[in-house]
């Protein structure tokens, strides 16, 4: 059973990545940057190629890496992970172990100032739609044959670099279980994750807020305006922004999905 991990990047001019993220298998680089290249890289124990496109958006980032995948269980990642020693060949006894996952999503710990401050940490259960969508990207992986046999990939639309901000790794496990895969938490510790800055959030702000509203029409079409309770009233707290504007601006991001309209096109 072979492993790829793949690794959403931008602005790299050489394939030095894998070392600095101790990736110890063959590696996918989708780098979006200002040329279109393709660069290899062979090694004993690891193959890398590096995918180069003039692109932006981090959901066809993460595209162009899994049609460019040949192995077996791909790995999804982000450039800030560092992985632990001998942690990959963790990830393949846990597909060994659970014979009938297609999807597991691992446990991580995320790091500030080089820190350990949060420890993302799940037992191995199979996963439920309701109790999947805390988990990133970053954690995930996956069988290929069962993903791509369902026609999936990420959304275009959420996400760093899209008109919308974050959500492409939720939607995507929604899509997994609306496809009927199956899907797993697993405790095994990939490694640590740096969470010192964000590409896109600046805070639970009115775009954050328009931005969840456009992801709820998106990921639940036929319920929306019922789920979006729940989200309303978990980010009027958060936000310090009163449960009616909250409540507004959600309802906007909803009505604002169907014409793909953005937060700056109904501020201005």
């Amino acid at each position: 059973m072979k492993l790829q991990v793949l690794v959403a990047t931008m602005h790299r001019n050489d394939l030095s990545l894998p070392e600095k993220m101790n990736i110890q298998c063959d590696t996918i680089i989708a780098n979006q940057h200002d040329r279109l290249a393709i660069d290899k890289q062979a090694k004993e124990y690891r193959n890398i190629t590096m995918i180069s496109t003039p692109t932006r958006g981090v959901g066809l980032n993460r595209n162009i890496a899994l049609m460019a995948a040949d192995a077996d269980i791909l790995l999804f990642a982000d450039d800030d992970i560092i992985y632990y020693d001998g942690s990959l060949s963790g990830v393949k006894q846990a597909f060994d172990d659970l014979p009938d996952a297609d999807v597991i999503i691992f446990s991580i710990d995320y790091t500030k100032n080089g820190v350990v401050f949060q420890k993302k940490h799940s037992p191995v259960k199979k996963l439920k739609m309701w109790n999947s969508l805390k988990y990133g990207a970053c954690a995930l992986a996956i069988r290929k044959q069962a993903v791509l046999s369902k026609n999936l990939k990420f959304s275009q639309l959420f996400g760093g670099g899209c008109i919308y901000g974050s959500g492409e790794d939720s939607l995507f496990i929604l899509d997994c279980f609306n496809a009927g895969l199956k899907v797993y938490s697993h405790s095994y510790v990939l490694g640590k994750c740096a969470k010192d800055s964000s590409s896109w959030f600046t805070g639970y702000n009115e775009k954050y807020l328009y931005d969840k509203g456009a992801w709820i029409a998106c990921a639940f079409p036929k319920i929306k305006h019922f789920i979006k309770w729940y989200f309303i009233c978990k980010f009027s707290k958060k936000s310090g922004i009163s449960f009616m504007k909250t409540a507004k601006l959600i309802d906007k991001g909803i009505v604002g999905f169907k014409t793909l309209t953005t937060y700056d096109q109904i501020k201005g």
